[in-house]
């Protein structure tokens, strides 16, 4: 005598798994400038306020610092430089440091 068995085995249906293309899903935010902003006061001179600016300020020139100084003297301040936070610590430091009122740093 013969037996027969059979056997059903369930078929499933799946299609392959894809993953999402995360490189589409980064978002690049470029860190924030700095403003560094000078202000008028009763006390510093041109030529001190100036010499500051050449001094402690990268690629400042003497006609462009001259300008800054009498934006800082007739309009009340002067944004004298814009770039990365740690820079624009740096700068604002040193120009608080040799004597220059100074405002708070501020996002661009």
């Amino acid at each position: 005598m013969s037996s027969v068995v059979s056997v059903t085995v369930g078929t499933m249906t799946s299609s392959p798994t894809i993953a999402p293309d995360r490189s589409s899903q980064i978002t690049r935010k470029p860190y924030p400038n700095y403003k560094v902003i000078v202000l008028n006061d009763d006390f510093n001179t041109f030529q001190h306020v100036s010499d500051c600016l050449m001094k402690y300020i990268p690629g400042m020139t003497s006609d462009r610092a001259w300008k800054l100084t009498n934006q800082v003297h007739y309009e009340g301040q002067a944004t004298v430089w814009v770039g990365p936070q740690e820079q624009a610590e740096l700068y604002h430091m040193q120009l608080s440091r040799a004597g220059l009122t100074m405002a708070p740093l501020e996002q661009a």
